[in-house]
């Protein structure tokens, strides 16, 4: 016996050490159909075998380490776990049993190592997990985290858990999550928490043979694919929501994806194969929901709820999760789907600038190393485009060279989350929270940005500067607001945003617009109104960087170097800061420009043009030319723009009335772009979703409608356009484009 093995034998108890280190009985003859899904389990969570490797090598170092340092008491496994200890000694033990199950570890089929896993298994289960226990703190421990990660460990040493050992910790799971957990849809058991759930009662199955669990694992996970129109899952415009009123692809999004796509490839070809046609929804949603927010690798902060303040690079960690769960589930999408999602990940893993020390699912490396290897599988560039999902009040913007996203709260979507004690201090991030990256700034919000910024001051926002206290408002993402004026209206390459804004704790009112366009986001604020007794700002930008900035107030510009530009036209005052910003060990320069609209503001606005990537040359030219971007109206009523490169006219209309050559009869966005070819084509959308009819008019000459949705009732052309809209609550703030030949 070696020395790992001799220490753990006397500290454990030799007869239960010896228990543990006998095979399975032999009278014991294992299920057929749920020894294919043990099978498959650990085909699918370890990857095909790729023999020797450097990653391989130091899962199984930290196995040894693991090993050698356990010294099991009543009160932990390993001293500095102290008990319950439900995420780093479930853990350590998993990636144990991975090191005994994955080749080139080292460790591979060593039965001293499997049977240390099933020894800390049965005491980690005895001494936490019992049966019976009270399942004090957050319940997400018990029924899902704690048991998938115990499962996990017990199937993958397979028979080296003895039988007595297995069927004790079934009970315990057994307790902790009975088979009623998965009767309702509703409450903790939906979208990414009900997947959990299937994949914990599948695994349990499979520890137990038990072909009714398993059957119950797969069918109840089909309310998970449907579209919703309310509270949690998939909506038509691509958004995620978990928590009832949190964008969420980041996080739960993430981890249903994941799950899902390990059910469907665990599955098939067993008895329980799931064959629900809605999954393809699910399938859908990669290119639809899930990848409009990864950027070269990373997975934006807008839709990782309270996830972001979990350390340096995580929005890396979050986009690295995504791809996993994409290229496994492209192993049952069809051929179709497969090659593009590939490409999709390849340009992601190709462009980023994240390279991690090693770690992570050795699965998804696996597949990423054979996608890399595969010249057949040309890496997909960076997309250009718009996405809107105005059900959860997001929206992105690409470009060449570009990207900015935005992030709101509405009557649906909450301002921020907290809970759990993580993300106290993210109150503005639903305020009209403007990121954007550009060439050389990719990771501009991975590195301590968070910890650091301040949070009064993030980019885009419109906040009262009233001081607010840790965790304000209520927890998990209840802090929407009373106004439903929030979203627009999009063509797939340009769009016009609103958001009709209160603030958090705040009587803070006021109606912002950001009009997207080839080369800058023209940014309007009107109607700014609060009686809080401090100063209102707009926080122009707030950039993680000591880079050179220049100001020419008196041509209404400035530039940061290497970063973009900002026109700043009718005269207003725009205030800078340079400052060094700490938390703990991080230190970082960040560069702040704001509007200040004074205290108690009445009526206030703004109006300033941000350029992504441009040069101070550039900036200075834009600003010379107001020819560029012409602002038809900035008022509480309507804001409106005109850009003749590209043609665009767009417009919110908080209330009807008239902008410019555009009239609505009510609250509706407008987006007019007219084509080099003699065609323009018109979006409406109805973003507080519930106009029974409209009206829109554009006093331009029209000679034909060429293509109208089922949502125009009717259409006048002649000296101006009228078109007359039904039904458009129906659209969840979607858009409907008409198009037109112009005469």
């Amino acid at each position: 016996m070696g020395a790992h093995s001799r220490r753990l034998f006397l500290l454990l108890g030799g007869a239960a050490l010896a228990g543990a280190l006998l095979p399975a009985q032999a009278a014991h003859t294992p299920d057929t159909s749920l020894s294919l899904v043990r099978a498959r389990w650990r085909e699918v969570t370890l990857g095909p075998p790729t023999g020797a490797s450097a990653r391989a090598a130091r899962l199984g170092a930290a196995a040894a380490r693991h090993l050698d340092g356990m010294r099991p008491t009543g009160a932990s496994l390993w001293p500095g776990l102290a008990f319950p200890s439900f995420e780093e000694t479930p853990e350590r033990l998993r990636a144990m049993a991975r090191a005994y199950a994955l080749p080139g570890t080292g460790l591979t089929g060593d039965p001293r190592l499997a049977a240390a896993v099933a020894a800390g298994l049965d005491h980690y289960r005895r001494h936490v997990y019992a049966a019976g226990a009270d399942p004090a703190g957050n319940w997400w421990h018990w029924q899902i985290g704690v048991p998938r990660t115990l499962l996990d460990a017990a199937l993958l040493i397979g028979p080296h858990l003895p039988r007595r050992q297995a069927a004790a910790l079934a009970e315990a799971v057994d307790h902790f999550v009975p088979e009623d957990r998965l009767d309702a849809y509703e409450g903790t058991s939906t979208g990414a928490n009900r997947v959990d759930l299937c994949t914990v009662t599948l695994l349990r199955a499979a520890l137990g043979d038990d072909h009714g669990k398993a059957e119950l694992a797969a069918s109840a996970l089909s309310p998970v694919f449907p579209y919703v129109r309310d509270g949690d899952g998939f909506y038509r415009d691509g958004s995620f929501i978990q928590h009832t009123s949190v964008p969420y692809q980041g996080g739960y999004g993430a981890v249903l994806l994941s799950g899902v796509a390990t059910l469907l490839a665990v599955l098939r070809g067993t008895p329980w194969e799931v064959t629900d046609p809605a999954r393809q929804v699910v399938f859908d949603m990669v290119e639809r929901s899930f990848a409009p927010f990864v950027r070269d690798g990373f997975c934006m902060d807008l839709v990782s709820g309270r996830g972001i303040v979990r350390g340096s690079y995580v929005d890396h960690r979050r986009g690295r999760a995504i791809a996993a769960a994409i290229l496994l589930l492209a192993e049952s999408a069809s051929a179709a789907e497969r090659a593009r999602w590939q490409g999709m990940v390849k340009g992601w893993a190709v462009r980023s600038t994240y390279r991690p020390p090693g770690g992570g699912d050795p699965a998804y490396h696996a597949r990423l190393s054979a996608v890399l290897a595969d010249d057949a599988v040309p890496a997909s560039p960076e997309p250009v485009g718009h996405t809107l999902m105005p059900m959860s009040a997001r929206a992105v913007h690409r470009r060449p060279g570009w990207c900015a996203a935005l992030s709101m709260a509405s009557d649906r979507i909450g301002h921020y989350e907290h809970g759990n004690g993580e993300n106290l201090r993210g109150w503005h991030t639903g305020s009209g929270m403007l990121y954007w990256w550009a060439g050389g700034h990719g990771d501009h919000y991975s590195d301590a940005f968070w910890s650091t910024v301040d949070p009064y001051r993030l980019a885009g926002t419109t906040v009262s500067t009233k001081r607010l206290p840790d965790g304000a408002g209520p927890g998990w993402g209840d802090t929407r607001t009373p106004w439903r004026w929030v979203g627009g209206a999009t063509d797939g390459t340009y769009a016009v945003v609103g958001q009709h804004l209160a603030g958090l704790e705040s009587t803070l009112e006021a109606f912002k617009s950001w009009f997207f366009l080839d080369d800058a986001v023209v940014c309007l604020g009107a109607g700014i109104t609060c009686s809080d007794g401090v100063p209102v700002e707009t926080i122009v930008d707030n950039r993680r960087s000591r880079a050179a900035l220049t100001v020419d107030a008196a041509a209404g510009w400035a530039h940061l170097e290497g970063h973009g530009g900002y026109v700043v036209p009718d005269g207003q005052r725009l205030r800078t800061l340079r400052e060094d910003r700490s938390a703990g060990p991080a230190t970082r320069g960040y560069v702040t420009l704001w509007l200040d609209h004074g205290a108690d503001p009445r009526s206030a606005g703004y109006a300033y043009v941000l350029l992504p990537g441009a040069s101070r040359e550039a900036t200075r030219a834009h600003a010379a030319d107001p020819g560029r971007v012409r602002i038809l109206a900035n008022t509480a009523r309507q804001q409106a723009v005109h850009a003749p490169v590209p043609g665009i006219t767009a417009a919110t209309f908080w209330n009807a009335g008239s902008a410019g050559p555009l009239t609505a009869s009510g609250p509706c966005a407008v987006l007019v772009r007219e084509h080099g070819d003699g065609t323009a084509t018109l979006g409406v959308a109805d973003p507080r979703r519930d106009l029974g009819e409209l009206t829109v008019t554009w006093d331009r000459p029209v000679a034909a409608v060429l293509d109208r949705p089922e949502a125009v009732a009717a259409a006048t052309t002649g000296p101006r356009l009228t078109l007359h809209l039904t039904g458009l609550a129906d659209e969840e703030g979607r858009s409907v484009t008409v198009t037109v030949r112009l005469t």
